[in-house]
C-alpha cells in the first residue's frame, strides 16, 4: 500500500532481494472476457508452432482478455519401462514427446483466444531475483480492477524466463501472485505449462495451492509422487491416497491414507476432508460426515476439498480467510449460483468476474426459479436490459445501485449494469449521467459513454470521466481540474489531476499549477517511482504492470496516493498500454470518496 512518498521508499528495493521470503501453507476452468468486443482492436493470436514462439513485437498496446485461454495438454508421467507380459519390456522411449514438443523452461505462459499476449520480453532486462521479491511480497488483492486485469495478462502471458532465476521456480512465482489475485484459473495456467519432469520444490507447493483454489485435487494426481518425495508434508501423503481413491484402488488408497493420518486425530478435519475424496473414486466405500463446528479457520487445502466434494462451506468461515477466497468461490461452477453471486460481485471489483459473467450468473438464477435476494436483483436486471422503456431501464438501474451499501458494492453494481447503461440514449434530461457513464465505463464501453459528451454538465464527474477516457481529448487547463474541486470531491479533483498529468493531457506547468493548489506531489521520487518510471521509458509493460500492482497495495482506493496513480499512468502510457492507463484513472475518480 503507498500512501506516501516516505513510505514508498521504504521498499528498499536491494535489500528486498536480499530478503527470505515465507512458503505458502495448504492452502471454470478458463478466464472470462473482462472487456465488451472491440476495446482495443486485438491483433490475431499467434498460432502454435513447434520450438520456441519469436517474440511479437512491441508496438501494439496489449488488449484485454477475452473469453477462453488455450491450455497445454496434461502431461502424462511414466516410468522408463513397463511390463506388459511376462518377460515382456516395452521402450517407452518410442511413445515420448519429441523434444521440439516439449515445453521449455525459457518460456513459459499461454496464449488467451482471442487476445495478443504481452511481448515475450516484457520484463526486459530486469533481474528475475528482483522480480520475484516483487510478487512474493506483493500484498494482493490490489486496489484497482484494472490494473488487476493488466498484471493477469502480463503474469499469463509467454514471457521469456528472466536472468539468475530457475524457470520452473519463476512460473511459481507468477502462478503464486495469481492466485492471491484471486485468478485461480489462470494460475493453473501458468503451472501447467511446466512439464513434471522440471518442477522445483517450490513450484510444487504452488501446484498444491492451485488444485486446491481450483478445487481439482484430481490435478495433483500426475505429481503427487514426486510432491512427496520432495516435500515430507502430511498434505502430499493424502494426495497420494486421494489419487490411488479416484483411480479405483479402493485397498491401496485406504493403506496409504492410515500411513499419512497416522499420528493425527481421528476427527482431524484435513484428513476428513481428504478421506472424503478418496471415497470418490470408483469402487470407493467410505460415507464421511463433515463437521464444521470445531473448525475456526478457513485454509485452502479446507475449501478446495470441500468444494470439490460438494460440501458447503459455512458463510461464516470466510471471514476468516483472504478476500481471494472468496474470488475463487465466485469462479467454482459446482457452487450454487445464488451462494456465488455475492461472491461474484466482489470478484468482479478485482478484476476476477466480467459484466458478461455477472449477467450470465443472474440470468441462471433468474431461470432456477428460487426467491432470494439474488432473484430480486435477477429481474431488476432484466427490467434495466430488455424494458421498452428507457424510464423503466433506468429506475431498475438506480434501483440496482442503490441498494449497494458499501463502496466496493456499489462499484460491484456499476460492473454489473455496464452494457445496461451503455443501451440508455444519451440526454441532458437524464439525471443520473455520472452513474450511467461510470457504469460504462468499469467495462470499458468507452464509445457508448463518449457519446454523452455533449450534453454532460461541464465540471460535474460525467464531464471528469470523460475527460480521461476520451482517447482524442484536448489539453485542459490547471482551472478545469480545480474548478473540478470546488464543485465537488478533493479526493478526486486529486486523482483527476494525477490521471490527466499522467496521460499528457496537461501541460508541465499547468500540471505544476493545479499539484500545488491540490497538494499532490507529483514530482516527488524515491525508489518505486525511479524503478516504474524507467520501466516504461524502456517499454517493458509486464515490469510496469508488475511495478503498478506494487503501488496499488490494499484492499480498496482510500491507500493509493494521486502521486502513486499519476506514475503508474504515465509508465503505462510511455510503455504502449495507454488504453488500460485511460481506464485505470478512470477508475481512480469513480472509486474515490
Amino acid at each position: 500500500m503507498i500512501t506516501s512518498r516516505t513510505k514508498v521508499s521504504r521498499i528498499g528495493f536491494g535489500a528486498l532481494l536480499l530478503a527470505g521470503v515465507g512458503m505458502p501453507a495448504l492452502g471454470q476452468d478458463t478466464p472470462e472476457s473482462l472487456l465488451p468486443p472491440g476495446f482495443d482492436d486485438p491483433a490475431p493470436t499467434p498460432a502454435p508452432a513447434p520450438g520456441p514462439a519469436p517474440a511479437p513485437t512491441r508496438t501494439a498496446d496489449p488488449v484485454a482478455p477475452v473469453e477462453g485461454v488455450a491450455l497445454p495438454g496434461d502431461n502424462v508421467l511414466s516410468n522408463a519401462a513397463e511390463i506388459v507380459a511376462p518377460g515382456t519390456v516395452v521402450d517407452l522411449s518410442r511413445y515420448e514427446l519429441p523434444e521440439f514438443a516439449r515445453h521449455s523452461l525459457d518460456r513459459v505462459g499461454v496464449f488467451a483466444s482471442g487476445n495478443a499476449a504481452f511481448p515475450a520480453d516484457s520484463f526486459g532486462a530486469a533481474d528475475g531475483r528482483f522480480l520475484q521479491v516483487l510478487m512474493r511480497r506483493m500484498d494482493a488483492p490490489i486496489a484497482s480492477r484494472w490494473a488487476s486485469i493488466v498484471l493477469r495478462r502480463a503474469l499469463m502471458s509467454p514471457l521469456d524466463t528472466p536472468a539468475n532465476v530457475n524457470g520452473a521456480d519463476f512460473a511459481a512465482d507468477r502462478a503464486w501472485a495469481l492466485l492471491r489475485m484471486g485468478e485461480a484459473n489462470a494460475a493453473r495456467a501458468v503451472i501447467n505449462d511446466v512439464d513434471a519432469e522440471n518442477y522445483t520444490t517450490w513450484l510444487y507447493q504452488v501446484a498444491m495451492q492451485t488444485a486446491m483454489a481450483t478445487a481439482d485435487p484430481a490435478a495433483l494426481c500426475a505429481i503427487a509422487d514426486g510432491g512427496a518425495a520432495a516435500i515430507a508434508q502430511r498434505g502430499w501423503a493424502l494426495a497420494q491416497a486421494m489419487c490411488l481413491g479416484l483411480a479405483g484402488k479402493p485397498n491401496e488408497a485406504g493403506k496409504q491414507f492410515e500411513r499419512a493420518r497416522s499420528g493425527t486425530s481421528p476427527s482431524d478435519i484435513d484428513n476428513l476432508l481428504a478421506e472424503k475424496v478418496l471415497g470418490t473414486g470408483a469402487q470407493g466405500r467410505r460415507a464421511v460426515t463433515i463437521e464444521w463446528n470445531p473448525v475456526s479457520q478457513l485454509t485452502a487445502w479446507r475449501w478446495g476439498l470441500a468444494t470439490a466434494t460438494g460440501v458447503e462451506v459455512p458463510a461464516e468461515l470466510y471471514q476468516t480467510a483472504a478476500p481471494q477466497v472468496r474470488y475463487w468461490q465466485a469462479l467454482a461452477p459446482n457452487i450454487d449460483p445464488a451462494v456465488r453471486a455475492p461472491a461474484a460481485e466482489l470478484a468482479a471489483t478485482a478484476g476476477v468476474f466480467s459484466n458478461a459473467g455477472l449477467v450470465d450468473l443472474y440470468s441462471e438464477i433468474e431461470q432456477s426459479g428460487d426467491s432470494g435476494d439474488a432473484q430480486t436483483v435477477a429481474r431488476d436486471l432484466r427490467t434495466a436490459y430488455t424494458d421498452g422503456d428507457v424510464g423503466n431501464r433506468i429506475g431498475a438501474l438506480r434501483t440496482l445501485w442503490d441498494a449497494a451499501e458499501t463502496p466496493r458494492a456499489r462499484y460491484a453494481r456499476l460492473i454489473l449494469t455496464a452494457r445496461a447503461a451503455s443501451w440508455i440514449p444519451a440526454s441532458d434530461k437524464v439525471e443520473d449521467a455520472d452513474r450511467l457513464i461510470a457504469s460504462m465505463l468499469s467495462s470499458g464501453y468507452e464509445a457508448a459513454a463518449l457519446e454523452w459528451r455533449p450534453v454532460v454538465k461541464r465540471g460535474s464527474e460525467a464531464w471528469a470521466l470523460l475527460a480521461l477516457a476520451d482517447p482524442g481529448a484536448s489539453q485542459l487547463a490547471s482551472g478545469d481540474v480545480t474548478g473540478f474541486a470546488d464543485s465537488g470531491s478533493r479526493r478526486k479533483a486529486q486523482m483527476l489531476l494525477a490521471g490527466l498529468a499522467g496521460l499528457g493531457r496537461l501541460s508541465a506547468g499547468e500540471a505544476q499549477s493545479a499539484a500545488v493548489a491540490l497538494d499532490v506531489p507529483i514530482g516527488g521520487v524515491n525508489s518505486w517511482t525511479q524503478a516504474i518510471d524507467a520501466a516504461g521509458q524502456r517499454r517493458d509493460a509486464a515490469t510496469v504492470a508488475l511495478l503498478a500492482g506494487v503501488g496499488m497495495q490494499s484492499v480498496s482506493w482510500d491507500h493509493v496516493a494521486p502521486e502513486a496513480l499519476f506514475h503508474i499512468v504515465a509508465a503505462m502510457r510511455a510503455a504502449g498500454m495507454v488504453n488500460y492507463a485511460r481506464m485505470i484513472a478512470v477508475e481512480a475518480v469513480t472509486r474515490s470518496a
